[in-house]
């Protein structure tokens, strides 16, 4: 069949209009970058386990300081804005904060009612969880969860930065047998509180290792996990304040010497 030249440049400008088109992004079917919001700007969020104490079975993997060296490329290969640290050590925090030019706040936990001190080597500090950020804290406040079991206490922290942003990160304790799992649902309740707390109209973005599938997260909030990981996939989760943080995606970033992947997390967030 001939097609006449009206008819071919009617197609032409079909298919030039398909092409340009935005692109959808995956996780939430919206339009991506080239159609963003009026006052929103990217922000990425990363959460890392490092295993970092010198006690646990995991951290002859970590051929140490090989952990906290991938770390900062990590950090720096990303260029997050927050990045929440389970199982670190405040020696080791200080040093990652300094070599990305990130402020920090770190948050001790007890090991049999006593901090712990790292080891193997030493000199490194204590045990516990932080939350770096690129922009500057104002405020912070952390507290050991109600429902405790075992030697490790569990903590959740929360710093809030000069930008607005409400960074969070727990460690919840390990569900293996029946008590554990319910120490671990009543922590999960826990922290739904604490992340609420902030309200509806507060940028709340957490990452942490819940030891989970299901999520902790606040009604109005979103949930990411990192089910693409190699390594303990689905139990380090992300959530976010969906009025202020749009259109999450989630990527695994592997890691080679600690026994948990990276999560990363870039969403929009609305400044005003």
């Amino acid at each position: 069949m001939t097609r006449t030249p009206a008819a071919v440049a009617l197609v032409v400008a079909a298919l030039l209009a398909l092409l340009t088109a935005p692109a959808a992004t995956a996780a939430t079917g919206e339009p991506g970058p080239t159609a963003r919001p009026p006052g929103a700007v990217p922000y990425a969020t990363l959460q890392l386990n490092l295993c970092l104490s010198g006690v646990a079975g995991c951290f002859g993997g970590t051929a140490y300081p090989s952990v906290v060296d991938e770390a900062v490329r990590t950090v720096a290969r990303t260029g997050a804005d927050v990045v929440t640290v389970n199982e670190a050590c405040s020696g080791d925090v200080a040093r990652l904060a300094a070599e990305t030019g990130m402020d920090s706040r770190f948050a001790t936990v007890l090991y049999r009612g006593v901090p712990l001190p790292c080891v193997s080597p030493g000199g490194r500090g204590v045990f516990g969880n932080a939350v770096l950020t690129r922009s500057a804290v104002v405020a912070s406040e952390d507290r050991a969860f109600v429902a405790q079991a075992g030697a490790e206490e569990r903590r959740w922290l929360c710093a809030t930065t000069e930008d607005g942003v409400r960074a969070c990160t727990a460690h919840l304790s390990v569900a293996g047998t029946a008590a554990q799992a319910a120490t671990n649902d009543a922590q999960c309740r826990e922290l739904e509180q604490v992340l609420a707390a902030g309200g509806p109209r507060t940028a709340t973005v957490f990452g942490g290792d819940v030891n989970r599938q299901s999520g902790c997260a606040p009604a109005g909030a979103w949930t990411l996990r990192d089910d693409a990981a190699t390594q303990a996939p689905g139990i380090q989760h992300a959530y976010g304040t969906r009025s202020r943080l749009l259109r999450p995606v989630a990527e695994v970033v592997p890691m080679t010497f600690t026994d948990h992947d990276a999560l990363l997390v870039r969403a929009l967030l609305r400044t005003s």
